[in-house]
C-alpha cells in the first residue's frame, strides 16, 4: 500500500473528525458568507495547481481545499440561495449522505446487499407522500432531467407498442413522426427528446390559458384531434417561471377520447401535495403514466437525487434491460440496473430515507408551508415598492419579478450582481419581458431572510436607478 495512503488509513477516525469540524465550520458560517462570492482565481498566478507526483495526505488536502476553494464556493446550502430551485440538506439528509459514501453500496443488483430493498422502501414512502397509488413503481435517478428522460423513454416504447414495433430493439426511426404536446414544457423535455432520438422538433407547443403558463385543455383537445393516433402529452405540475399547474384532471379526462401517454413533470410542484391549502393543485397526479419528481429541490437532500414513477415498469425494463451474466437475471421483478440508464450509481435513496424517517410527513409539510409563506411575503414586499412589479402572481414558492421601469436584461443583470452577496436569484423571461425569479425551497429560510432579501433588492434598485 502507498505509504501516505497507509498512514491515512491508520488515522482514519482522526481525519474524519477533522472533516466533520470543517463541515461544521462551513455550515455555521452560512449566514455571514456571501451567497455568491465575487469571482476570483484559484491561485495567485491565475493558474491551477499541477497534479502532485507524490501526495501529502488527507490532512494537507483538506487544508488546501479550505485555503484555495472553500470561500469561493456559493452558499447554496444556506437560506438565501434562491436561484434555480435548490433545497439544502436537512441534518438527517446530510447524515444519510455521509453514510452513503461510507458504505459505498452498489444498490443496483440483488446479488449485492439490501440497498435495493432500502430504495424500494423509500420509494414507497415517497409514493405515499405524493398520494400516488400502488400501481406506480419508482426508481431513483440523478435529477429532473434524467427523470423526464426516463419517463419519455418509457413513453417512446409505449408508442411502439401501439404501432407494433419496439424502438428499444428497432430504433426510434421505426416510429415514424412523433408528436409530444405540452403547454409550457421545461427545457429538459426538449433535451430528453433530442437524447431519445425523437428530436426537438417533435415537441408541439399547445396554447396556454390567457395570462397563464397552464395549458388550455380545449386547445389540447383540438391539437390531439388534429392528428389522430398515439401521442405523448407532457403536463406540468409547477412551471419553472411562475409555478403554474395544468389542470391535471382535465388533461387526464381527454384520454377518454384520445390515445396518448401522459407524462407529468412535477419536479418540485408535487410537493404541493403536502400542504392541505395547496394539495388541490396536484389533484389528478396519480393519473400520470409516468411522473418526474426532483428530490434535491424541496425534499432538501443533497445533489444529485430525483425519482421517476411509472405505471408500466414492464416497458421500462424493455428499454433499460442490461443483459450480462454478472448482473443477474431480468426476472419478473427486475433489479434496478434494468430500470434506468445508469449501471453504476450511489445509494441515493439513503439520504432521502434518513430525512423522511427523521422528520416524517409533518416535518416536510412544515418546510413546504414555510417556504410558501416566505415567497408570498417577498412578493408582497416587492409589490409595495414602486421600483418593482410582478409579471405573475405568487402561486406557490417562486416569485417572478422585474423592474417597473426599463426592465432590460442589462439592468436586471446589474441588479442581480449587486445583491449577490445577500441573495442569489436567477434570470428569466416571462411573456417577452426580462425578469428575475426567487425560488424558496430551503429548509433554513425564514421570514427574517425574506426581509433581508427585500432590503437588499430595494437598495440595489435605487442605486441602479
Amino acid at each position: 500500500m502507498d505509504r501516505t495512503l497507509a498512514a491515512d488509513l491508520a488515522r482514519l477516525p482522526e481525519l474524519l473528525d477533522a472533516t466533520r469540524r470543517a463541515a461544521g465550520d462551513a455550515l455555521a458560517a452560512l449566514d455571514a458568507r456571501p451567497v455568491v462570492p465575487p469571482p476570483g482565481k484559484p491561485a495567485a498566478d491565475g493558474g491551477p495547481e499541477l497534479l502532485p507526483e507524490h501526495g501529502d495526505g488527507t490532512e494537507a488536502a483538506l487544508a488546501a481545499f479550505r485555503e484555495r476553494w472553500e470561500l469561493r464556493l456559493s452558499a447554496s446550502a444556506g437560506p438565501r440561495y434562491l436561484g434555480f430551485v435548490t433545497g439544502g440538506a436537512t441534518p438527517a439528509a446530510l447524515a444519510g449522505d455521509w453514510l452513503t459514501a461510507a458504505h459505498d453500496q452498489n444498490s443496483n443488483s440483488a446479488l449485492d446487499g439490501a440497498g435495493q430493498d432500502l430504495e424500494r422502501e423509500t420509494v414507497g414512502w415517497l409514493r405515499s407522500l405524493f398520494h400516488l397509488s400502488p400501481e406506480h413503481s419508482g426508481t431513483f435517478v440523478s435529477g429532473a432531467t434524467m427523470s423526464n428522460t426516463t419517463g419519455l423513454a418509457i413513453a417512446r416504447e409505449w408508442l411502439g407498442e401501439r404501432l407494433g414495433v419496439s424502438p428499444a430493439e428497432d430504433g426510434a426511426a421505426a416510429l415514424g413522426p412523433v408528436r409530444v404536446l405540452s403547454g409550457a414544457p421545461h427545457s429538459s423535455i426538449a433535451k430528453a427528446l433530442a437524447v431519445l432520438g425523437l428530436g426537438r422538433s417533435s415537441l408541439v407547443k399547445v396554447p396556454t390559458l390567457p395570462g397563464r403558463e397552464a395549458v388550455d385543455p380545449a386547445a389540447l383537445d383540438r391539437a390531439l384531434a388534429a392528428a389522430p393516433g398515439p401521442a405523448v402529452v407532457v403536463a406540468n405540475a409547477g412551471t419553472v417561471n411562475t409555478v403554474d399547474f395544468d389542470d391535471l384532471q382535465a388533461v387526464a379526462a381527454l384520454k377518454r377520447r384520445h390515445d396518448f401517454w401522459l407524462h407529468t413533470d412535477a419536479a418540485f410542484g408535487a410537493f404541493a401535495a403536502l400542504s392541505p391549502d395547496h394539495a388541490h393543485l396536484t389533484a389528478g397526479l396519480d393519473a400520470s403514466d409516468s411522473l418526474c419528481v426532483d428530490l434535491h429541490k424541496w425534499l432538501n437532500v443533497p445533489y444529485d437525487s430525483a425519482v421517476q414513477f411509472t405505471r408500466r415498469p414492464d416497458l421500462q425494463a424493455r428499454v433499460f434491460q442490461n443483459s450480462a451474466a454478472y448482473l443477474g437475471p431480468l426476472a419478473d421483478h427486475p433489479d434496478l440496473v434494468h430500470l434506468t440508464p445508469e449501471n453504476s450509481r450511489r445509494l441515493r435513496a439513503l439520504a432521502a430515507w434518513f430525512t423522511l424517517r427523521a422528520y416524517g410527513r409533518q416535518g416536510h409539510r412544515e418546510i413546504v408551508e414555510r417556504d410558501i409563506a416566505c415567497a408570498r411575503a417577498l412578493g408582497e414586499l416587492l409589490c409595495a415598492d414602486p421600483a418593482f412589479t410582478l409579471p405573475a402572481p405568487v402561486r406557490l414558492n417562486v416569485v417572478c419579478f422585474t423592474l417597473a421601469a426599463d426592465p432590460t436584461p442589462a439592468r436586471l443583470t446589474a441588479l442581480r450582481e449587486a445583491v449577490a452577496a445577500e441573495v442569489f436569484v436567477t434570470p428569466t423571461v416571462h411573456e417577452g419581458t426580462a425578469a428575475l425569479r426567487a425560488a424558496f425551497s430551503n429548509w433554513r429560510t425564514t421570514q427574517a431572510d425574506v426581509h433581508r432579501v427585500a432590503q437588499a433588492l430595494r437598495t440595489a434598485a435605487r442605486e441602479i436607478a
